[in-house]
């Protein structure tokens, strides 16, 4: 079987065989472009790594092979004392993980390769930094010895000898450098650093492959749901040197505008540096612009490849670049990863141009990017920065100081929103990243880590705040100083720091997001509705592109302001005088509040759920609350409580609640629908607009208990609307296993069904949403359930049950209408099977409906 490549054997393609990087630099061969020459150990080598935690023998055979082509193409031998080939070794997952996976560079040099290797090059120096750099990247990446026990002996050389830049260190200096580190090397690992190169070539591949299961790895994969078996690829080539000579170096570019999205060549690079030097933020770089001063030759041919790219992909081209002597090379390139501001704006560009048709510009929208847009900004006011950095990912963040991933743990844990501050963020870091509202750096530019990372996630990032300085429980910036759990404010869009807390507004929706909701929306193969109770939600949903409300729930009206009493009052109404004059004033406010939504709504349906939860979810929990009711009842406190003692249940949840409330209760919801149907006849009559009003009767299990509540709400009906001016649609939530089985004979007195798949899950799985948490991590941990199915529907148990119950109704009713507004509503991967149910619509929250719109086509 083969399991290693040439880069001239392979293609754009056979990107999960040669993993995203390996099948970019085969195209790139294909296209004729300046890669220096390697080969690629497969996704399948890594995966029989994985089994076996070795390397097999087939595989180091065929690395061998693989390796005496690049020596013949090259003209240098892997090994040779006199005329060395130098290797980098690199991760390459079918999907970018940036600062993820592992990387070694300059391999091939030992204590005697490198004195070849100085004298072929003619730098003495040149080579003894290779060499020290080889120690440092193998010592770390491959033993897993810290990084900051090498970076202290480089800091205790260059404060000996008075040197502020790595590069100024000089030959002596470096001599002394790699005879420290080989003593920190032997500290470490109880071992003299190994020489035999071939031997280094195997334990790094090995290591790349094991670097997959590392922690920041993992973590990654389940932020991005990557799968754990698809592995990583390792790209074996050639190395070129930025730190040859001044006429050196290296960057990466970007075909447009990472931030912005704007059609403007982008990229950073430092000359007489290697690519790590610019992805860790080491030093500040400097912009590409500067390049074109410098080298417009180079600079010209540069901009020309990540053109020609752009159209190949017929995406934004992220790509790494070497300049050596002169000489450029292009080291990789693929998708370039952006915020969702810069990403509709890039694909709706590439859509006039021609290279994108809509719907392929719509396939290359990650559905919970658009949620990155919904963040807020920092309302500046007359606050000025006290300092400025790069702008690297937008958006406003306000946050107590954290300076390490541990204490934004602590402090998020404790619901506090954190800023997390670093010199520059690395891999190590991504936990803390995941849960802060903003990441600030001192270090580092466009493309360094925390950048790369921040836009992906969607976190406000400013980078190479040089006006930062930190140490071990405080920082200053700018001068002034702070301590951790300080309050910053960072602008991610400017760049800007400001002192303390701002307050922060919503952003404004770009016509870009606009543009991509509309495509979206004519590509739907499944309607969008928005789950809401109030006027100002109904208004933002729309805003957001519902084309309906799913689920308005009545009872969110009653804690308003005072309305809460008024319901208390109806619940322990000693007699019907006294609850009906509080029913009175419940339909009153509900009916203001149904005239505000169907204002909105604008001639579009409104699903209204009527009353669901037990009633002892609205009795008084405090003393001060129960005082108030006792006087506004003129009950003794005692009364009060033997009262509220009459409405305990040992399980609520499965109690009297729902449509059980209207059998033994039928005003309640007597007084809802009247509430309905007036303010449905008011914006009739006094706006011109049609209410559509969808009433849903919930926690159905049983033909004869629908029917009694259907029969009830359409008496109020024909009451109040005797002309039949509105028109209702009356349906039922199928949320028991119950209602799922007899679906037939409910969808032939319904006119429409919306599955709660909350209570669904709870009653099919016998799980408590509330309580479950106490347990189900332990089955995650066991691998006894893969996902959440509270997060994600269970196709298997809960999913079978809803295509029963659709399949049934659809026969009893062909023109049934049928959805979902359960959480999993919003769920992107849930979505992908109500598609295949074959469901009218989902609906879910209202920020949620973005995100619900991309995933519905």
């Amino acid at each position: 079987m083969k399991y290693v490549y040439l880069f001239k054997e392979g293609n754009a393609k056979m990107r999960n065989l040669l993993g995203g990087k390996g099948a970019n630099l085969a195209e790139m061969c294909r296209l004729g472009l300046p890669v220096p020459q390697g080969f690629t150990v497969s996704t399948e080598a890594c995966s029989l790594y994985m089994q076996t935690k070795t390397l097999s023998e087939e595989v180091k055979k065929q690395i061998l092979n693989s390796l005496q082509q690049i020596e013949k193409l090259s003209g240098k031998k892997f090994g040779d004392e006199n005329n060395p080939l130098l290797l980098s070794v690199r991760s390459g997952a079918r999907i970018s993980m940036p600062g993820m996976l592992d990387t070694v560079l300059n391999l091939g040099l030992n204590d005697q390769i490198v004195k070849g290797f100085a004298q072929q090059t003619g730098k003495e120096t040149f080579a003894y930094d290779c060499y020290r750099r080889f120690i440092q990247m193998y010592g770390n990446v491959v033993k897993g010895i810290n990084d900051s026990l090498f970076e202290k002996e480089i800091d205790k050389i260059k404060k000996a000898n008075k040197i502020k830049l790595d590069s100024e260190l000089t030959l002596a200096n470096l001599k002394e450098l790699i005879k420290n580190f080989k003593a920190v090397y032997k500290q470490q690992t109880k071992e003299v650093f190994p020489q035999d190169v071939k031997k280094l070539l195997m334990n790094c591949v090995e290591s790349v492959f094991m670097s997959w299961d590392n922690e920041r790895a993992k973590i990654y994969r389940s932020i991005h749901n990557i799968p754990q078996e698809w592995g990583t690829a390792v790209n074996v080539q050639t190395m070129v040197f930025g730190n040859f000579n001044e006429q050196s170096g290296t960057g990466v570019c970007f075909s447009r505008d990472p931030a912005t999205g704007e059609n403007v060549f982008y990229g950073e690079y430092l000359m007489n540096a290697q690519g790590e030097d610019i992805v860790a933020g080491v030093r500040t770089p400097l912009h590409i612009s500067n390049l074109k001063l410098e080298n417009k030759k180079i600079y010209n041919e540069l901009y020309g490849y990540a053109k020609k790219l752009e159209k190949v992909y017929k995406d934004m081209q992220d790509m790494e670049f070497t300049i050596e002597n002169n000489k450029l090379y292009i080291l990789q390139t693929r998708n370039g990863k952006r915020n969702a501001l810069a990403n509709n704006k890039i694909l709706i560009d590439l859509v006039k141009e021609k290279l994108l048709t809509k719907s392929e510009a719509l396939n290359k929208i990650e559905p919970e990017n658009l949620n990155t847009l919904l963040h807020a900004n920092l309302n500046i006011g007359n606050n000025k920065p006290i300092a400025k950095g790069i702008p690297a990912s937008p958006g406003g963040a306000v946050g107590k100081i954290v300076l390490t991933a541990q204490k934004a743990k602590e402090l998020a844990g404790k619901g506090d929103s954190v800023i997390l501050v670093r010199f520059e963020t690395s891999a190590e870091d991504i936990e803390g990243m995941t849960i802060s509202k903003g990441i600030l750096t001192a270090r580092g530019g466009m493309t360094s880590h925390a950048a790369v990372v921040a836009r992906g996630m969607g976190t406000v990032c400013v980078s190479g705040c040089e006006q930062l300085a930190i140490t071990k429980n405080k920082i200053t910036i700018a001068g002034q100083e702070f301590k951790e759990g300080d309050y910053i404010s960072i602008d991610g869009s400017t760049g800007n720091i400001y002192k303390g807390k701002l307050e922060v507004s919503e952003e404004i929706l770009s016509k870009e997001f606009n543009t991509i909701l509309s495509w979206a929306k004519s590509e739907s193969k499944i309607s969008v509705y928005a789950n809401a109770d109030t006027a100002s939600d109904t208004q933002k949903a729309i805003a957001l592109s519902a084309e309906g409300i799913g689920l308005c729930r009545t009872e969110h009206m009653f804690f308003k302001d005072n309305r809460i009493l008024e319901v208390r009052k109806m619940i322990f109404a000693e007699n019907k005088t006294i609850r009906n004059k509080a029913l009175k004033e419940i339909q009153k406010f509900q009916k203001e509040d149904f005239i505000a939504i169907f204002s909105e709504m604008h001639n579009k349906h409104t699903t209204i759920r009527l009353l669901d939860p037990p009633l002892h979810e609205f009795v008084p929990k405090t003393t001060e609350d129960l005082k108030k009711l006792a006087t506004a009842m003129k009950l003794t406190l005692e009364d009060l409580n033997k009262r509220i003692e009459t409405l305990k249940e040992v399980n609520p949840m499965m109690g009297h609640r729902g449509l059980r409330l209207a059998i033994s209760s039928p005003e309640i919801y007597e007084t809802q629908v009247k509430a309905i149907i007036e303010a449905a006849l008011f914006v009739k009559r006094k706006k011109n607009i049609k209410a559509f009003p969808d009433i849903m009767i919930p926690l159905t299990s049983d033909l004869q208990e629908f029917m009694f509540v259907k029969n009830l709400v359409q008496k109020t009906i024909e009451a109040c609307d005797p002309s039949h001016e509105i028109k209702v649609q009356i349906g039922t939530m199928i949320e028991t296993p119950r209602s799922c089985l007899i679906a037939d004979q409910l969808a032939k007195v319904c006119d429409f069904f919306s599955f709660g798949t909350n209570d669904l899950t709870q009653f099919t799985y016998g799980f408590s949403r509330d309580d479950s948490t106490k347990f189900l991590n332990t089955y995650y941990e066991r691998n006894i359930f893969t996902q959440d199915v509270f997060a994600h529907i269970d196709e298997v148990g809960v999913g079978a049950l809803m295509q029963d119950a659709i399949k049934k109704a659809k026969k009893a009713n062909p023109n049934i209408k049928l959805g979902i507004c359960g959480e999993h509503g919003g769920d992107i991967q849930s979505i992908q099977f109500f598609k295949k149910l074959g469901l009218t619509y989902v609906s879910c929250s209202t920020m949620r409906v973005p995100v619900a719109r991309l995933s519905a086509i």
